[in-house]
């Protein structure tokens, strides 16, 4: 009730309708408290309009408490900045550095800046005062319905501006502690001995840094379904925990005094919390990682007073904490996905039959291995179809043999790869790791290639266009109401999100799309492809829109299209759908196209879309899309068969989207000296 009340807050428009759902909550609660008398559903109808409101009323207040202005529009500015956070990401050459501007009460209080790798200074750490000259933008909102929205995500990370840094950056003051800070002193290791992608995992597994892992193996992780594997979550605290636990009792128990006057499992518990607690500190304590850590502080408690450990309670009380401390991360992927795992896997073995199949008794040792394996398919195969509506509707794609992958991978992971880099770190204290660095290596290539090889495996990867959200919310309580309940009225949760794939997969991808800057569109032509408006579109740009608009392949570029002409200043294109024949006219440039030419063209198209304000006598057909138009909508994805217009912009009030702004002053470039 809790995650409803967070969800309300989302999904509702304004104030207004916040108010509302507040006040219509505690109602219900009090109103089940006054006149209900002592029954359960009372009780029940009491607690959830007291959360739901609760949950509604914690978002809304987290929402104000982290404003701060953001940028109005890109600037080039020269500043001074005290470093917030350093981040190295080798594979993409560059460093990213977190700044807090000092003296600049017309930019916003904390900026995330990339700088090219030989541009930033080698003392370059936390705490430290640079000057540099940079490039700024506000922080994009999402580019077309279902894509990635970064200005969310950056207004509760207090972010108002992003942006590329320029030579020379000289630092000001250095850092009270110079040097790299430990995480990053560890990961600068890891990766001097193990080289390329397979040093980019190691130093994730171990720091949660991810910076030296190439685009192609990170894709080729996702598309496998082996992506879990690079953030530190769950399993990664767990084998750090277990290990400790593990090291800390056999060693203690090698002395009779102790282990007869002790008790070390209670002692070994206390242990795995502070390695937990270690880990998560040295990982730069990501939302994630609190979340599993914390997790594993409840487990260890029970473990300590004897309760059982592992069951729903847990996932629930994790939750809830993490609601609490962070309500906005119930909206991001990481939180659904963590999350809709552990509870698939609890509630599996939770359930009688399953716990009767894989109970222990006495049987030979291939059997027992056997039935090991045959439960670590079946978790598997659940957790797959649990996370895969969520991959779909964050990500528009999903691993088909994530399951498959995951059997190997995993126990790779935890049982040979992890105590093999933590065996390596150790022996490198005495300079005698080179062998255990080489093995290590040898199980990261296995990882690859079984990524690689998942990856490219036909029919590996399920595609599918932006989902609708009443779809994604039926998938999500019927899963819910299968995996709480232990009577055989759990099933009535198979029909809501039956319903609700059933929906999603019945919506039809759309036929256009269209940036919100006007920039850029994708059109699916004649033959089913999406093309490209224009030819030099950054892979970024290409991704989006091929992920947004379902396409498995590469698209193709309009101006190679049969049914377009094009120009190097505009492109005309004819697309049937149905009975209907849809034409299309969009600006490839910024050069003004004649205006007599441009308002001829305007009446015989259906839709018009540029990037600049179009003339107010190009009146087309049905939707006219520029820059003033966009404005206000955004981005816009329209299917032609039913002529459906979906907007960014639906009139909503969540703070991000018309935020207290700044802007610094225009400042010419100083003349450069004449030669």
């Amino acid at each position: 009730m809790l995650g409803a009340g967070i969800t309300a807050w989302f999904v509702l428009p304004d104030a207004a309708r916040w108010i509302a759902f507040v006040l219509g909550s505690t109602a219900l609660g009090l109103g089940a408290f006054a006149f209900g008398g002592g029954g359960r559903a009372p009780r029940v109808l009491a607690v959830a309009g007291l959360t739901l409101a609760a949950g509604c009323t914690l978002i809304w207040w987290r929402a104000e408490r982290v404003a701060a202005p953001v940028l109005a529009r890109p600037a080039v500015v020269l500043m001074t900045g005290q470093v917030e956070r350093v981040e190295q990401l080798p594979a993409r050459d560059m460093v990213r550095v977190t700044l807090a501007p000092l003296g600049h009460a017309d930019l916003p209080p904390r900026l995330r800046i990339n700088l090219a790798i030989g541009d930033a200074p080698k003392d370059l750490a936390r705490g430290t005062v640079i000057r540099l000259r940079a490039r700024l933008m506000p922080p994009p909102s999402a580019a077309v319905p279902g894509a990635y929205d970064f200005a969310r995500v950056a207004w509760f990370a207090g972010l108002g501006a992003t942006g590329k840094g320029f030579s020379p950056v000289e630092i000001v003051r250095p850092a009270a502690t110079p040097g790299a800070d430990l995480r990053t002193r560890l990961s600068g290791h890891i990766q001097s001995r193990i080289a390329g992608s397979a040093g980019g995992i190691a130093s994730a597994l171990a720091t949660g840094d991810q910076g030296a892992i190439a685009e192609v193996d990170s894709e080729a992780m996702r598309r496998s379904g082996l992506a879990h594997l690079l953030s530190v979550s769950g399993l990664h605290v767990t084998a750090v925990t277990a290990a400790a636990m593990l090291l800390v009792l056999k060693l203690l128990a090698l002395s009779p005094t102790l282990a007869l006057r002790w008790r070390l499992p209670l002692v070994a518990a206390g242990a795995g919390a502070l390695a937990a607690i270690g880990y998560t500190l040295l990982t730069g304590a990501e939302v994630p990682t609190i979340r599993s850590c914390a997790a594993a502080l409840l487990v260890l408690l029970a473990l300590s007073l004897r309760r059982e450990a592992i069951t729903l309670r847990l996932v629930a009380a994790g939750a809830f904490v993490v609601l609490l401390l962070w309500p906005e991360a119930l909206a991001g992927p990481s939180f659904q996905l963590s999350f809709a795992a552990v509870t698939a896997i609890v509630a599996l073995h939770e359930g009688p039959r399953v716990r009767g199949w894989f109970r222990r008794r006495e049987e030979g040792q291939g059997r027992r291995l056997l039935r090991g394996l045959a439960s670590l398919l079946l978790t598997g195969i659940a957790v797959e179809l649990v996370l895969m509506p969520i991959g779909l509707f964050h990500f528009h794609k999903a691993g088909i043999y994530g399951a498959l992958a995951n059997i190997v991978a995993i126990p790779l992971t935890t049982f040979v790869i992890m105590p093999l880099e933590a065996l390596a770190l150790a022996l490198d204290l005495a300079g005698l790791g080179a062998p255990a660095w080489w093995l290590t290596a040898r199980a990261l290539d296995l990882l690859l290639w079984l990524a690689h090889a998942t990856a490219s495996a036909p029919g590996a990867v399920a595609a599918l266009p932006a989902m609708p959200g009443g779809a994604y919310a039926l998938i999500v309580v019927g899963g819910l109401w299968v995996a709480l309940w232990r009577t055989p009225v759990r099933w009535i949760g198979a029909a809501p999100f039956a319903a609700g794939l059933a929906w999603a997969l019945a919506t039809p991808a759309p036929d256009l799309l269209v940036t919100g800057d006007g920039r850029h569109l994708a059109i699916r032509m004649s033959n089913g492809e999406m093309a490209l408006l224009r030819d030099r579109a950054g892979d970024y740009t290409r991704s989006m829109l091929g992920e947004n608009s379902g396409a498995e392949e590469d698209l193709a570029l309009l101006s190679e299209a049969p049914d377009a002409r094009c120009s190097p200043d505009l492109c005309l294109i004819d697309v049937r759908s149905g009975v209907r024949r849809w034409r299309v006219l969009a600006t490839r440039s910024g050069y003004l196209v004649p205006w007599r030419e441009m308002i001829d063209l305007c009446g015989k198209t259906d839709i018009v879309v540029s990037e600049r304000r179009l003339p107010p006598g190009c009146t087309p057909r049905w939707l006219k899309l520029d820059r003033e138009m966009l404005a206000r909508t955004g981005g816009v994805a329209i299917s032609f068969a039913d002529a459906r217009v979906r907007t960014v912009r639906r009139g909503t009030a969540h703070p991000w989207l018309n935020p207290l702004t700044v802007q610094p002053p225009y400042a010419a470039p100083s003349p450069q000296p004449a030669q």
